[in-house]
């Protein structure tokens, strides 16, 4: 393997940052010689619109796998939960970094938290998995839509656009930003997404000395972790236009998975759909299989129904 690495990053500030992290890790632990290569995303420069009408989370992606796949550049950096659950042909993730604070994070300039904000208060989030869930704890809320990226969220919550806004905590936090955080959902109560928290590294899978090189970067809980939450979309057929939660856990040496599915239709939504399964699990075969039985245990409560809602 060459001893100098080309990163694609989209050009946010939390892109850069999570590329910029990237980059010391390699540099310290394999000593190479790495540069970024900055990029915009259709998923950057389309903000009058949610991803879910545009085309989905790969929208943050392609041009990056575009770049990989011309030679531009060696690896991407994403956080994970904007990748999409199955990559293109010709690429794969080589690694996935220790997960930071997974949990959604409450940020408003007046209000403590979600119970005490009044009656008819307006929420932004870009999130269809946590409008669902947002409304699942407070129907009477203005649940409205917010794009763009985390300083532009910020801006428009600063300038009085809405009364409370929630983003990921990872992102504020690595961003110095945790002061921004009045609190943080407890995983119960508003489940995350796939991967959230986790920086994924994506290659072209034909780079078989770049992917031996990445495994040691690999955080094996994490991984096994996100292997499961991934799966659970992928027995869905999931996409953005899918209000779906997946989030693991490890406790006395078994893996537990909360999962939710809801329903994107603005009037008359039903409840989400939950279930909770746990087992033992020590590779990435019993780790999908965990994720795929939790997707059938939202199947068996009705799922089918809500997916074509989203569709």
């Amino acid at each position: 393997m060459s001893n100098s690495l080309i990163i694609a990053t989209r050009e946010s500030r939390l892109a850069l940052w999570q590329a910029e992290h990237v980059r010391a890790l390699l540099q310290q632990r394999l000593g190479a010689t790495v540069t970024l290569l900055g990029m915009t995303t259709r998923g950057d420069q389309i903000l009058d619109r949610t991803l879910s009408k545009v085309g989905g989370k790969g929208l943050f992606v392609k041009e990056l796998e575009t770049a990989l796949e011309e030679g531009r550049a060696h690896l991407a950096v994403h956080s994970l939960k904007d990748v999409p659950m199955v990559l293109p042909e010709g690429f794969t993730l080589a690694a996935i970094l220790e997960r930071e604070d997974p949990r959604d994070a409450f940020v408003s300039n007046q209000y403590d938290d979600l119970a005490a904000l009044p009656q008819g208060a307006r929420v932004g989030t870009s999130s269809l998995r946590r409008v669902v869930q947002l409304r699942a704890l407070r129907p009477d809320l203005r649940i409205e839509p917010l794009r763009g990226n985390l300083d532009t969220r910020l801006r428009k919550l600063d300038e009085g656009q809405f009364d409370a806004i929630v983003l990921a905590a990872a992102g504020l936090k690595r961003l110095g930003l945790a002061q921004r955080i009045r609190s943080v959902f407890d995983e119960q109560q508003m489940i995350p997404a796939a991967g959230q928290g986790a920086l994924g590294i994506e290659v072209r899978s034909d780079n078989a000395a770049l992917i031996a090189q990445l495994a040691g970067f690999i955080d094996r809980p994490t991984w096994l972790a996100t292997i499961a939450e991934r799966a659970v979309s992928r027995a869905l057929g999931g996409s953005c236009s899918m209000p779906l939660a997946a989030h693991a856990t490890w406790a006395g040496g078994e893996m537990h998975l909360d999962v939710l599915i809801g329903e994107d239709v603005a009037e008359g939504a039903r409840a989400p759909l939950r279930a909770q399964l746990q087992a033992a699990v020590a590779d990435e075969a019993q780790a999908e299989a965990l994720g795929t039985q939790a997707a059938q245990a939202l199947q068996q409560q009705g799922a089918a129904g809500y997916l074509g809602a989203a569709h």
